[in-house]
């Protein structure tokens, strides 16, 4: 039995140094006949021929209507469009529409409306709308775009070959241009360099103390030749920034208008209209041009807040289609087409559960400000250095003055 250990022992060796050499063999690279014919995978630096990568899981459809021809399309955008259900896709623009109107009609937030619309180079001034134009909704890589068709006519219908002119005045406007053009006539916001500077009323003819349509007023402050028409304001109450303080202008009640029919120092102004009376020290203002009303509606580039300091009719409740005024100017990078949500400011309540609770009520507050609450959206129209103003577009509750506005929601 002695003579059989020692082989033993001896095969046991070998098949473990059988064993070593295969597991060292396996750790050498393949090469020549002895290489595998296994599929391997190797990872390996990017470049310009690589094949593409498996493609990912399409995303989910869009939930649009169900009659809509683009409801199968697929969201690939890194922000999606919220495209209104039921939006046409094809509308045809009629006189009295407004951007502001289109825009709602496709959009759920209207002041998207830079995201979906394509300028064509090949239309005269693209980036206005008129009357007549036909818009049509398509998509492109996934992403909605609003397309305009001009002159559309029948192919039946051979034109013979003419000069086409527009006016830039017939072009739809962004928001309602009667709402805007009964601002000049109403209260407003004088910026403190307007009233600092602006020409005024040194008298009246014939020593009256106050002054009408019809009258004569002697002018200081202006070199205007004869038959410039300016609008007569009276400084009103100071209006103050709400946030820090700082004098932004002062209210101004409108007076009336006149014009210039004798130039020196001072000049002579005939009143040829007035919706109250005209006082010494009432400011001139030059009549406004035209306002531009063709902008496009959108949201600040950067985030803004403020406060409305202000509303034209003095009203204590605010609606839609009501101009007010923002501590928010040029300064702070407001433009004309922003876009603001208005938040209606929480009241303050009395807690009168905090005295009970034992030793709580030393820590607990029994004033409480309550949350603030969306109350609509207003657009910005005008800017000055440090105000602007706006219309209320939508209002979903009362909104007052110091409620606040930021960048849309």
């Amino acid at each position: 039995m002695a003579n059989h250990i020692p082989s033993r022992l001896a095969l046991l060796s070998l098949i473990a140094l059988t064993g070593a050499c295969s597991m060292v063999k396996s750790f050498l690279p393949a090469s020549g006949d002895d290489a595998p014919m296994a599929q391997t995978t190797t990872t390996s630096e990017p470049s310009d021929y690589a094949l593409p990568q498996a493609a990912s899981a399409a995303p989910a459809p869009r939930r649009v209507a169900s009659n809509q021809p683009y409801a199968t399309e697929y969201d690939r955008s890194p922000m999606a469009i919220p495209i209104k259900p039921g939006a046409p896709e094809r509308y045809t623009v009629v006189r009295g529409d407004t951007l502001w109107d289109i825009s709602g009609l496709y959009l759920e937030d209207p002041w998207l409306w830079p995201e979906i619309w394509h300028v064509n180079p090949q239309i005269d001034n693209p980036h206005l709308i008129y009357p007549g134009d036909v818009l049509s909704l398509v998509w492109v890589d996934g992403r909605p775009q609003l397309r305009m068709e001009r002159d559309v006519v029948s192919a039946d219908i051979r034109l013979s070959p003419q000069v086409r002119y527009r006016s830039l005045e017939d072009a739809i406007t962004t928001i309602p241009y009667d709402v805007i053009a009964s601002f000049l006539s109403k209260p407003t916001v004088i910026d403190k360099k307007t009233a600092r500077n602006a020409p005024y009323i040194l008298g009246i003819r014939e020593s009256h103390l106050i002054a009408g349509s019809g009258f004569h007023v002697y002018v200081r402050g202006t070199d205007a030749p004869i038959g410039t028409r300016f609008r007569l304001y009276h400084i009103g109450d100071e209006l103050f920034d709400p946030d820090n303080g700082r004098l932004l202008g002062h209210e101004g009640l409108y007076v009336g208008e006149g014009r210039i029919t004798e130039t020196g120092d001072p000049s002579t102004m005939f009143l040829t209209e007035t919706r109250r009376e005209a006082l010494q020290g009432d400011r001139l203002i030059l009549e406004e041009p035209n306002l531009p009303m063709n902008f496009y509606p959108r949201a600040p580039a950067q985030p803004v807040e403020g406060k409305i300091v202000s509303v034209v009719d003095g009203v204590s409740l605010i609606g839609s289609y009501q101009i007010v005024s923002i501590n928010l100017g040029a300064e702070d990078g407001m433009e004309s087409g922003h876009v603001l949500s208005v938040f209606q400011t929480g009241d303050v309540v009395t807690d009168r559960y905090a005295q009970n609770g034992g030793v709580r009520k030393i820590f607990r507050s029994r004033k409480v400000q309550l949350p603030e609450e969306h109350a609509g959206e207003l657009m910005i129209f005008r800017v000055l250095d440090e105000i602007s103003y706006g219309l209320i577009m939508h209002a979903t509750s009362e909104i007052k003055i110091l409620d606040t506005v930021r960048d849309p929601i």
